[in-house]
């Protein structure tokens, strides 16, 4: 992984339709506006009728006087390809928000992989339904929110949620929150809600799924990073990991094992997300990782 930000950086993403010359023609557009390109990644659902993607990754010499040129000739660019784009820059950090319970190894991985920039993000805030977490985070200088949530203070909380939220944040990762989002919550931030679970669902909904699994002696465990829908647990997944676990393992093994699969397979979701390597596309993603 590159920590090293270079401020002049910009990177482009693009879905559309396929089309003969649309990578010479959004090539030929950033020459023209003196980008040097320095990564390039496309792919297809189909050559003749489907799906175009790419993200480039340029850099420009004048920086101030090119970005703004780009984004707005852009759209009438868009208009001649149908394209559907994002243009982004290492100029702005992206505002991560993190959303947490009681449960801290995916917190600490985040904070730990934020301390040492391999996550380049600025994090305004960590929200928990509890307060147990509260000394730790506000140990490494982030404000801590507890906001109680019960099924019949729900929709308060989350209105609270919304309005601490608003204008701070750009994207918001649940680290084991325990807690399932509104529809109308999830509105606010389409596509920008990263979850974690551990992949026994559904095999093993509900209440302690690694007993359960140490019950039926599986010998596999692994956790899913998924953006958040309406449909639970169901959203475009981003990355998957399994550790192959045997019968010598415990119960309480299974669940260390897990924790140390979630924590990583979140943190490399998190990561492509704030690099801009993710695309969605229905129910998919497309990752240029």
């Amino acid at each position: 992984m590159n920590t090293k930000v270079r401020p002049n950086r910009a990177k482009l993403l693009i879905s559309c339709p396929e089309k003969p010359g649309i990578i010479s023609t959004v090539t030929n557009f950033l020459l023209e506006h003196k980008a040097n390109i320095v990564h390039f990644d496309q792919h297809t659902t189909d050559p003749q009728a489907g799906i175009f993607f790419m993200r480039i990754e340029f850099d420009l010499e004048e920086y101030d006087a090119t970005y703004k040129k780009i984004e707005n000739d852009l759209d009438e660019l868009a208009r001649d390809y149908a394209l559907d784009w994002q243009l982004s820059s290492n100029e702005r950090r992206k505002r991560m928000a993190i959303f947490v319970s009681k449960a801290d190894h995916c917190l600490t991985e985040l904070i730990w992989r934020w301390k040492s920039n391999e996550i380049p993000v600025d994090i305004p805030m960590v929200i928990s339904n509890h307060p147990d977490l509260k000394e730790m985070v506000e140990g490494y200088g982030i404000p801590f929110y507890h906001i109680p949530l019960t099924q019949d203070t729900k929709e308060e909380a989350e209105q609270k949620t919304v309005e601490l939220l608003k204008g701070k944040v750009d994207f918001i990762v649940l680290a084991r929150y325990m807690q399932i989002l509104s529809p109308k919550f999830i509105s606010h931030y389409p596509k920008q809600i990263i979850n974690i679970h551990h992949s026994f669902l559904p095999a093993f909904v509900g209440a302690n799924p690694y007993v359960r699994a140490f019950n039926r002696g599986v010998k596999l465990i692994g956790a899913t990073a998924h953006y958040v829908t309406n449909d639970l647990d169901e959203g475009p997944i981003i990355e998957q990991d399994v550790q192959r676990i045997n019968h010598r393992y415990t119960a309480a093994d299974l669940k260390t094992a897990g924790r140390h699969v979630e924590k990583r397979v979140l943190a490399e979701a998190v990561s492509w997300h704030v690099e801009d390597k993710v695309l969605v596309h229905g129910n998919k993603t497309i990752v240029f990782a």
